[in-house]
C-alpha cells in the first residue's frame, strides 16, 4: 500500500469520526467507509481524488442517500459514494456462491456459480 492510499483512508476515517449524519447516512456510513477504503487500495487515482477534494465524507454519505424514502441497495450507495469523489467512476458488483464441500484444496473440483448483479440492478 502506498502512502497516498493510507493518507486517503485515514482522511476518510477521521471525517467519519467527526461527522454529524442524518439517520439514513448513519445507516450506510460504516460499510460505505470500508468500501471506499478498499477502493482506495484498488486504485491509486481514486485515492488521490479522495485526498485532493475539499468535500467531506459526511457530505459523501448524505449525498449517497439523498432522495431515499425507504430503502436503497448497497451497490447504489457505493456507486453514489464513488462518483461523489470521482465523477464518471462506477462500481461493479460480482457475487460468487461456492457449492463445494468447503475445503480449500485445489484437488477437489468444486462447482460454482458466478453472477454479475450489474445487469439486474440497471432498472
Amino acid at each position: 500500500m502506498n502512502i497516498n492510499t493510507k493518507k486517503a483512508q485515514d482522511k476518510l476515517s477521521q471525517e467519519l469520526s467527526a461527522a454529524k449524519l442524518g439517520k439514513y447516512a448513519q445507516a450506510v456510513a460504516k460499510p460505505t467507509l470500508e468500501a471506499l477504503k478498499t477502493f482506495c487500495e484498488q486504485n491509486e487515482e481514486f485515492a488521490q481524488a479522495v485526498l485532493q477534494t475539499d468535500r467531506t465524507f459526511a457530505e459523501c454519505a448524505e449525498n449517497a442517500v439523498k432522495g431515499v424514502r425507504e430503502s436503497i441497495s448497497d451497490i447504489e450507495v457505493y456507486r453514489r459514494a464513488v462518483s461523489f469523489y470521482f465523477k464518471g467512476a462506477d462500481v461493479h458488483f460480482n457475487m460468487t456462491i461456492d457449492l463445494g464441500d468447503g475445503s480449500d484444496s485445489e484437488e477437489t473440483a468444486k462447482p460454482s456459480v458466478s453472477l454479475s448483479l450489474d445487469s439486474l440492478l440497471d432498472f
